[in-house]
């Protein structure tokens, strides 16, 4: 249950103040932005109401606070006296943390700048809240930069593209000219929350912040729509993160990745889950990102192979969480997920490269080892993406896919019938997820490796007609040989994995023939089937 009270500004504007949660708890002031009222924080309240004192109220001129028919009422400087109002009556002598959206955060900014701001305000988490000032200064600054003119002019274009419908609002046209910016450090801690989409205020605006906020956060979010509403898990999460390290507590992995200013390699402070990587393709991945900053969580059936792998990745600096499963067994995927989440997070960025190789005519293949490679080369796939791709969109903070699947997804050979068959159906599934989680800001990357040197001949069954079931060795040293030409190792696949994830590529060959033959299958469709017929190693 809610109670409300009116608490009078300094120009004498009732404001309406509603209080909830757990009155033991530190408090927590929640502002609305422009054409709300606090009533747009109650999917937010659901989420924190049970350990913190809540305090949202309705900024002047909107649901029962007080609207005064003077614009020069509405400016920003009124907005902040009216935040100060009800901190010093909600807050006594203990500073209060503020989560702020919007126009709301554009008021509690100009209060920061104030003499007894720190003595009021523990911590501000800022949605898509830049002040007035903010957004001039850097508008200015940019018009007056060959080198970021572009951007400034683009800021202006949406400016001018919001005013038709901004321009009802006294708050707006009582601030169209803000004054230049003051300068006047910050010395709150802040924590921003930017969607890199915003219709109104471009990402760049935020980015010489930390010049005047002493103790800055950043959390870039890939949408366009970043509201109480939208994104409530988003917001309760980074409030709690932030007070609780404020606290004392150890600051998680999300909000070391947000500390602005933090050195850190270009995955420092991320979580990177990659199964089959007990060798090959997948402990090279592994490695890979380790160098690049990242912690693991490494998976595979061999459990041998992955204690060797987490000691490589420890090695080389970074904390390796292995987990022994098989990526066929659905039950075992999300079982895994669970245990990953409840002990390091969900991870940032999933590599499902687990799989087995196959070879043998389809009718020399018996049904169950079909269905074998099917289950562990696109259901294993399958299985990570459903258990990772659920919680990456639950958790609303965006992430990377990577599915491994080979050149074999686009060429036709009658003796890899099954093997063939499984990487086509990771290639499909892979476009059709990239187009469903987009909206998530989830990136999702196939991967197309050609011809490899790892240890997947040696694993590789073959199907063979009974009259030649004892050729699988000799089967098996033609098919080694022909990888040896090459020359080629793992660690390519695992350069090619962590440039696609930081370019966001849709699709990612790798090596000279299986860009070739991705070329040729787009536009020689009936040459691949014909070479098809002649593609017999056995």
């Amino acid at each position: 249950m809610s109670t409300q009270r009116f608490v009078e500004s300094s120009d004498g504007v009732r404001i309406a103040v509603s209080e909830q949660g757990n009155p033991d708890g530190p408090t927590l002031v929640l502002v609305h932005g422009l054409r709300d009222t606090h009533r747009v924080w109650d999917p937010v309240v659901a989420l924190l109401a049970d350990r913190f004192r809540i305090v949202a109220y309705d900024t002047r001129g909107a649901g029962n606070s007080g609207a005064p028919k003077q614009t020069s009422a509405y400016t920003v400087d009124r907005f902040a006296d009216d935040f100060a109002a009800v901190a010093a009556a909600v807050g006594g002598d203990t500073p209060v943390h503020v989560l702020a959206h919007g126009w709301g955060a554009a008021g509690v900014w100009q209060y920061l700048k104030r003499a007894d701001a720190p003595e009021r305000v523990a911590s501000l988490t800022s949605v898509s809240g830049p002040s007035p000032e903010h957004v001039a200064g850097y508008v200015r600054a940019a018009l007056t930069s060959p080198r970021r003119f572009v951007r400034g002019a683009g800021q202006l274009v949406r400016l001018a593209a919001a005013a038709p419908r901004a321009a009802t609002a006294k708050p707006y046209r009582a601030n169209l000219r803000p004054a230049a910016p003051a300068g006047v450090p910050v010395d709150v801690p802040v924590q921003l929350i930017v969607p890199d989409h915003d219709p109104h205020v471009g990402p760049h605006v935020y980015d010489g912040m930390s010049a005047s906020v002493s103790r800055l956060w950043r959390r870039d979010i890939k949408t366009g729509d970043l509201s109480p509403g939208s994104h409530p898990q988003v917001l309760a999460r980074a409030v709690d993160q932030l007070v609780d390290h404020l606290g004392g507590a150890p600051a998680p992995r999300e909000l070391l990745r947000a500390q602005v200013g933090r050195a850190r390699k270009v995955f420092g402070d991320t979580l990177v889950s990659v199964t089959g990587a007990a060798s090959g393709i997948g402990r090279e991945t592994a490695l890979a990102f380790a160098r690049a900053g990242a912690d693991v969580v490494i998976s595979d059936v061999d459990e041998a192979g992955l204690e060797q792998t987490a000691r490589l990745v420890t090695a080389a600096g970074a904390a390796a969480h292995s987990y022994t499963v098989d990526v066929a067994d659905a039950a075992a995927v999300e079982a895994m997920a669970e245990l990953v989440c409840a002990a390091h997070g969900v991870p940032d960025i999933v590599v499902n490269n687990a799989g087995v190789g196959h070879a043998g005519f389809f009718l020399d293949t018996p049904a169950e080892e079909f269905d074998r490679v099917l289950g562990i080369n696109f259901g294993g796939v399958v299985n990570g993406c459903r258990s990772w791709g659920r919680r990456l969109v639950d958790r609303g903070t965006g992430g990377h896919i990577v599915n491994v699947a080979s050149m074999a997804s686009y060429t036709p050979v009658n003796v890899m019938n099954a093997y063939c068959t499984s990487k086509a159906a990771v290639f499909m599934f892979s476009d059709c997820l990239r187009a469903e989680l987009d909206s998530a800001g989830i990136g999702v990357t196939t991967i197309c490796p050609g011809v490899i040197g790892t240890n997947i001949v040696d694993t590789t069954r073959f199907s063979l007609p009974e009259a030649r079931r004892d050729d699988a060795e000799s089967i098996r040293r033609r098919a080694r040989q022909g990888f040896a030409v090459r020359r080629v190792g793992p660690d390519k696949v695992a350069k090619a994995i962590v440039a696609a994830v930081q370019k966001n590529k849709p699709v990612r060959p790798v090596t000279t023939e299986a860009y070739l033959v991705y070329g040729v299958a787009h536009a020689l469709p009936q040459a691949m089937r014909s070479a098809a017929r002649g593609g017999n190693i056995m």
